[in-house]
């Protein structure tokens, strides 16, 4: 007797052959659900678009930004056009997304938190409302210059939720819980002096004798000779655009007397509405002379005060996503008479090491955890305008 004649059977029909183009859609499609795993869960590609981080990292350095670093973050947006961040190809403002299905904020387990002075990539926390076409990329930093009504005449406005706002890459220069403070440019985290990048850049002001610098030399030292980077201040005083070690370098040369670095003389003439939070009546800041301000921990509480309120309004109203008035001197949040706040987020704070070219937090603030992308980690290509860069190829970023 045959106990295995169900088997015989099964063997002994055809099987039908996969044709060519049924092949190559199988294998289009395992292709793309495994990439956009990988780039969703694991890394994800990155390319430098402007000199914000410079010389840390340079326009056209395309990165691997590390997911698992801090946690991979649950897609908020999950029906979207695959390899596509918010915008369809060559259109202007068409979606790449939809909205139909949003979820919560969710991260899996990372190997470490953010930490201060790493790298990190994240979502423009003021990207949640767009200018189309518009060459400022803050459109609240347009309604703060020109008026709303204005804006509203001028583009088209458009809103995108968290994880479909454009990717920005920063130092995270105080992490949840610290006291940050800029005095004359140099950064103080916790009453002690921060590490200053060897890549970062400030502007300094070089007095010499009476000659201008060798240009050939300059150049050889990697020193930008062009504006905005250079120019002449006064007869014996230059403007250069320096790393430590090309302020060291620079202290070498005999005709160089005098190297300090640059703040803007007219602070009579600052607009410090342009700096966070822009409120002229409460905080007299500049982007080099900044703080004390305390950085939001998750489960901190904070008391809340017409001279603290500008730099926790965001938060509350719109990052954490509470009601938030003023009424009769009180402030209401959710209907509820309040003097304080609790937060329900780890926030950030991130500074471009380009530190005079930079639109960092010093112009729009916190940085909220659940906009955090991931840790850059490594340069897998470069290029610029003498060609590939191959010193900078599979460089690990500090």
């Amino acid at each position: 007797m045959n106990l295995a004649f169900w088997k015989k059977n099964k063997d002994s029909q055809p099987k039908k052959k996969k044709s060519a183009v049924r092949e190559w859609l199988d294998a289009g499609i395992f292709a793309i659900i495994a990439a956009t795993l990988i780039r969703t869960f694991i890394f994800e590609a990155y390319t430098i678009p402007t000199p914000s981080m410079e010389k840390t990292l340079l326009v056209n350095d395309f990165l691997f930004v590390s997911k698992i670093s801090y946690g991979p973050r649950i897609p908020m947006t999950p029906l979207a056009v695959p390899f596509v961040h918010h915008t369809l190809p060559f259109t202007k403002s068409a979606k790449a997304y939809s909205e139909a299905v949003k979820w919560k904020y969710r991260r899996l387990p990372g190997f470490s938190d953010i930490k201060r002075y790493d790298v990190v990539v994240f979502n423009f926390p003021e990207g949640d409302t767009v200018a189309i076409d518009s060459p400022d990329p803050s459109y609240y930093n347009m309604v703060r210059a020109t008026g709303w009504q204005a804006v509203q005449n001028s583009y088209q406005i458009i809103q995108r939720p968290v994880d479909k706002r454009e990717n920005y890459i920063k130092r995270c220069m105080a992490q949840a819980g610290d006291t940050l403070q800029i005095i004359h440019g140099a950064v103080y985290i916790n009453g002690t002096a921060a590490p200053v990048p060897s890549g970062s850049q400030h502007k300094y002001v070089v007095e010499t004798t009476g000659d201008q610098l060798n240009t050939s030399r300059l150049e050889e030292l990697g020193i930008a000779t062009n504006p905005p980077d250079f120019y002449q201040i006064d007869g014996n005083k230059f403007l250069y655009n320096l790393t430590p070690a090309n302020v060291t370098a620079l202290k070498q040369f005999p005709i160089v007397k005098n190297i300090t670095i640059y703040e803007d003389a007219n602070f009579a003439d600052f607009n410090y509405n342009a700096v966070f939070p822009h409120d002229t009546a409460h905080f007299k800041w500049t982007d080099e002379n900044f703080g004390p301000m305390y950085v939001p921990k998750k489960g901190a509480t904070v008391k809340l005060e017409e001279s603290n309120i500008a730099l926790y309004d965001r938060i509350i109203r719109v990052y954490e996503g509470n009601t938030l008035e003023r009424k009769d001197g009180k402030f209401i949040i959710n209907g509820q008479p309040a003097d304080s706040y609790t937060f329900k987020m780890n926030y950030y704070w991130m500074m471009g090491d380009n530190r005079n070219n930079s639109l960092d937090s010093r112009f729009w603030g916190f940085v909220p955890e659940d906009h955090v992308v991931g840790k850059a980690w490594l340069i897998w290509m470069s290029y610029g305008e003498g060609g590939i860069r191959w010193s900078r190829i599979f460089r690990n970023i500090k």
